[in-house]
C-alpha cells in the first residue's frame, strides 16, 4: 500500500491522498519523507500538470510531527537540525511548484498538518466541528518548526498571528475563515476535492505565495512600523505575566515571529529550525509531551482503565447538599445524569440545587448558556429528604461531613437503596476507605470518590480502592468519572491517600519557612516563582486552618481507634506550630474573617502583620532555597506514595499532582519533575535538604531505584 496515493484527472489536476500505513493518523514518521519526496519528484516530472490537491484518507487531515521521535531526541546538535530541516524541506518545495496547490482539509490539521496547509496556495475546509486548524506546538513546549511561525506571521501579520502561535489556539472552520487561516468552507467532505479543483481551474496562475512576490508587505505593517513595535513590546510583557518566565517556547516564538519580518524568507525558515532545536531537549518540552500528550492520551484512551465493558450510570443519588454535594450535583446535571440530592431538611436540599442555578446564571451572563439550557440542567436535580426516593439507583455518593461516626451511620442506612448492579462511593479526602467499608453491607461495591473544591472548576476525581473493592466496582467508578467529563486518578487506600498527603506538605512547608524566619512576602513570592498557582499561606486561608485542625483531630481519634501513633504519614510540624495556634487566636482562614491574610472590606487582601510572632529562627533562606523546599517537599511525598503503592502509575501521579494539587504544570508533574532534573541529581539535592532541614526530604533509596528501573524500561 502506498503512503500517498497519486491520482491525475483528465484536466491535469493531481490529487495526493495521504494514507500512511499502520497508523490512524498521517504523521511525519520515518515513512513520511520518502513518500513526500516521491510524489514531489513525480509532480515535477509530470506532463500537462495544472494543479495539485492534498487530501487525506484518515479521519484527520495531517497530524504533523511524530512525537515519539521528538521525545527521543536528546541532543541539540547538527544532526537534530538536519532532521528538522529535512522534514520541513518538502513544504518549501511545494511552494516552488509551477501550478496552484490546494489543501482539502477533511479533519483536524494541527501543527505540521496546518503547516502543510500554509505551504499550499489555497485552503478549503469542511464545516465540521472536528475539522480544526491551528499550531498547538507551544502547548508541547515546542514551536511550529515546519514554517508555521514564519508563514502564519506573513499570512496574517504579527498582531493577528501571535495568539495562534503563542497560545496554540485550535480554530473551527467558520472562525478560521474569518481569521484568514483558511480561504473557503464547504458543507460536506464530498465537496472538498471538487471545490479545490474548481478553484485551481479558476486561478491557474496563482501558484506564487504572497511572501515570494516582489513588493510583498506584511499585513498590519512591517517590523519597523510603530504598531508592530508596540505589539512586540506588549507581547513580551504579557508573556511574562502569563508564563512567569517558566516556559521557554512562547518567548522563543515571539522572538522568531518578530525577527522573521526583518530577514529574508529562507533565512527566517532556518532561524525557526534553530529555535526548535533549542527547545526539543528542554525539560519543559519533555514534560509537556510526556504528561500532557501521552499521559492524557493514556487516561482518555483507557490505557490505565480496568478491562471490561463500558458502564454508564442511568441515575445517581448524592447524600449531603452542602457545597461539595451541590457541586457534585452540578457535575452530574451538566453531563445529563439525573440525580437525587438528599439532605435532612428540604430547605437544605433546595439550597444545594440553588448552587447549580447560581452557576448556570453566571454562564448565562457570559453568553455560554441560555434560559432553556439552564431549565433543562436544573430538571436533572431532584431535592429529596427521603431515602426511598432513590431506591434502585445506579450510584450513591455519600458526601456528608468528614466524621467517621456519621459516615458509619449513613452508609449502611442508605446502601439498601442501591440497585443490584450499582456502586456506592464515599467522598472523603483523608479517611481510609477500607475502614469506612466496614460499615458497608457489601464492601466489594464500596469505593472512594474524592472530588475537589470547587467541583465545577476542579475537573478531576481521585478514585480510592479499599482492600475489598472489586475490580468491577473500580471499572464502573472509572467509567462514571469519565461519563461526567472528569479525569479519573486511581490510587490505593492510605491515610490521606495521595492528593491530600501531598497538598498538606505544601501548606506545611510554607509554615516551616515562616518558622525559619523567612518573610511571608518572600514565601509567597517563592511559590509564584516556582510556578504554584497560589502561595501556601494564601491557599491555606482559602481551605481554612479550621478544616486542617478538624482533619488533624479526626486522625488523632482514628489513631486511638486503630491503636497506632501518628498514623497520618506526612509530617505536619509547621501546621501544628502555626495554623493550629492561629485557630486558637480566632484566625481560622478567609471564611472566618482572616488568617495569614487580612481581608478588609474597602481594599485588597494583605498579609497579617502579626505573623512575625511565629518566627523561631533567623535562617538566611534565599528565594532559590525556598523554591526548592516547596517543590522538593511535594515531589518527595509523591515519590513516597509511588514507592508505597498508593499511586499505581506515573501518569496518574503527574496528572493528579497538576490538576488536583496545582503542582507546576511546566514540570509535567512531580515524578516528571524528578526525571527532568535527573534522578541522581534530584536524590543528591534532596539529601542536602534532608541534612539541612530534616527527614521530610529523605526518601528511601529503593524509591529512586524504582524510577530508574522504569526509565530503563521506557527507554
Amino acid at each position: 500500500m502506498e503512503e500517498f496515493r497519486y491520482e491525475k484527472d483528465a484536466d491535469g489536476i493531481v490529487t495526493i491522498t495521504m494514507d500512511m500505513t499502520g497508523q490512524s493518523a498521517n504523521t511525519m514518521n520515518a515513512n513520511y519523507l520518502p513518500a513526500m519526496d516521491g510524489v514531489l519528484n513525480r509532480l515535477r516530472a509530470e506532463d500537462g500538470l495544472t494543479g495539485v490537491v492534498f487530501a487525506s484518507a484518515k479521519k484527520t487531515f495531517f497530524a504533523g510531527g511524530d512525537l515519539h521521535l521528538i521525545l527521543s531526541i536528546d541532543k541539540a546538535d547538527a544532526e537534530t537540525l538536519h532532521y528538522i530541516e529535512e522534514n520541513k524541506r518538502p513544504y518549501r518545495e511545494i511552494e516552488m511548484l509551477p501550478v496552484p496547490v490546494v489543501a482539502a482539509i477533511n479533519g483536524a490539521a494541527l501543527g505540521g498538518g496546518y503547516e502543510l496547509c500554509l505551504a499550499c496556495n489555497h485552503r478549503v475546509v469542511v464545516n465540521e466541528r472536528h475539522a480544526v486548524v491551528g499550531l498547538p506546538e507551544v502547548t508541547l513546549g515546542l514551536l511550529p518548526g515546519a514554517g508555521g511561525v514564519v508563514r502564519l506571521t506573513a499570512l496574517l501579520g504579527l498582531e493577528k498571528a501571535l495568539p495562534y502561535l503563542t497560545e496554540g489556539k485550535q480554530v473551527r472552520p467558520e472562525a478560521a475563515l474569518k481569521a484568514g487561516m483558511v480561504d473557503e468552507v464547504v458543507e460536506s467532505t464530498d465537496d472538498l476535492i471538487p471545490a479545490a479543483k474548481v478553484w485551481i481551474k479558476g486561478n491557474p496562475d496563482t501558484h506564487t505565495q504572497p511572501w515570494d512576490q516582489k513588493g510583498f508587505r506584511y499585513p498590519g505593517g512591517d517590523a519597523v512600523s510603530p504598531r508592530v513595535r508596540q505589539v512586540a513590546q506588549m507581547g513580551s510583557a504579557l508573556l511574562v505575566q502569563k508564563t512567569r518566565g517558566l516556559l521557554p517556547s512562547p518567548a522563543k516564538i515571539l522572538d522568531l515571529a518578530v525577527n522573521s519580518m526583518r530577514m529574508g524568507f529562507e533565512s527566517a525558515l532556518r532561524s525557526e529550525s534553530r529555535g526548535l532545536v533549542a527547545l526539543v531537549t528542554t525539560p519543559e518540552c519533555k514534560a509537556a509531551i510526556s504528561t500532557f500528550f501521552f499521559g492524557m492520551q493514556a487516561v482518555k484512551g483507557g490505557k490505565v482503565r480496568p478491562e471490561g465493558d463500558r458502564w454508564k450510570a442511568r441515575n445517581a443519588a448524592i447524600l449531603g447538599a452542602g457545597m461539595m454535594g451541590g457541586g457534585i450535583a452540578w457535575a452530574h446535571a451538566s453531563s445529563g445524569l439525573p440525580t437525587w440530592l438528599k439532605d435532612m431538611e428540604m430547605e437544605k436540599a433546595e439550597k444545594g440545587k440553588a448552587y447549580s442555578a447560581g452557576l448556570a446564571d453566571k454562564l448565562i451572563k457570559r453568553g455560554r448558556m441560555d434560559d432553556a439550557k439552564k431549565a433543562a440542567l436544573l430538571d436533572q436535580i431532584t431535592p429529596v429528604t427521603d431515602d426511598a426516593a432513590f431506591k434502585g439507583t445506579d450510584l450513591i455518593i455519600e458526601a456528608v461531613f468528614e466524621d467517621i461516626a456519621l459516615k458509619d451511620k449513613v452508609i449502611p442506612e442508605t446502601f439498601k437503596q442501591l440497585g443490584p448492579d450499582g456502586i456506592y462511593g464515599t467522598n472523603t479526602s483523608t479517611l481510609p476507605i477500607s475502614l469506612l467499608a466496614e460499615s458497608c453491607p457489601e464492601p466489594e461495591r464500596f469505593i472512594g470518590l474524592h472530588f475537589f473544591s470547587p467541583v465545577d472548576k476542579m475537573k478531576v476525581v481521585e478514585i480510592i480502592l479499599g482492600e475489598k473493592t472489586s475490580e468491577d466496582t473500580l471499572r464502573k467508578a472509572y467509567d462514571y468519572v469519565q461519563q461526567i467529563g472528569y479525569m479519573p486518578i486511581v490510587v490505593n487506600d492510605s491515610r490521606g491517600f495521595f492528593t491530600s498527603r501531598v497538598f498538606g506538605t505544601y501548606l506545611d512547608e510554607g509554615q516551616l519557612l515562616l518558622l525559619d524566619g523567612m518573610s511571608p512576602v518572600a514565601i509567597e513570592r517563592a511559590a509564584w516563582i516556582a510556578g504554584m498557582p497560589i502561595g501556601p499561606l494564601a491557599v491555606h486561608d482559602e481551605t481554612s486552618m479550621v478544616l486542617s485542625q478538624k482533619v488533624h483531630d479526626t486522625h488523632k481519634a482514628l489513631d486511638q481507634r486503630l491503636g497506632v501513633e501518628n498514623g497520618f504519614p506526612a509530617s505536619m510540624d509547621g501546621t501544628a506550630a502555626v495554623a493550629f495556634k492561629m485557630v486558637g487566636m480566632g484566625r481560622g482562614g478567609r471564611y472566618y474573617g482572616g488568617g495569614f491574610y487580612d481581608y478588609p472590606v474597602d481594599g485588597p487582601k494583605r498579609l497579617w502583620d502579626g505573623l512575625d510572632q511565629f518566627r523561631q529562627g533567623n535562617r538566611d533562606v534565599s528565594v532559590e532555597e525556598a523554591v526548592d523546599r516547596l517543590l522538593y517537599r511535594q515531589a518527595c511525598e509523591t515519590l513516597r506514595c509511588f514507592d508505597e503503592g498508593v499511586l499505581r502509575t506515573e501518569v496518574e501521579a503527574n496528572l493528579g499532582g497538576i490538576f488536583a494539587i496545582g503542582f507546576p504544570a511546566h514540570t509535567g508533574g512531580a515524578l516528571q519533575y524528578i526525571r527532568g532534573i535527573g534522578v541522581d541529581a534530584f536524590q543528591a539535592r534532596a539529601a542536602e535538604l534532608a541534612d539541612a532541614y530534616g527527614e521530610r526530604f529523605a526518601v528511601r533509596p529503593e524509591a529512586y531505584d524504582l524510577l530508574r528501573d522504569k526509565a530503563k524500561v521506557a527507554a
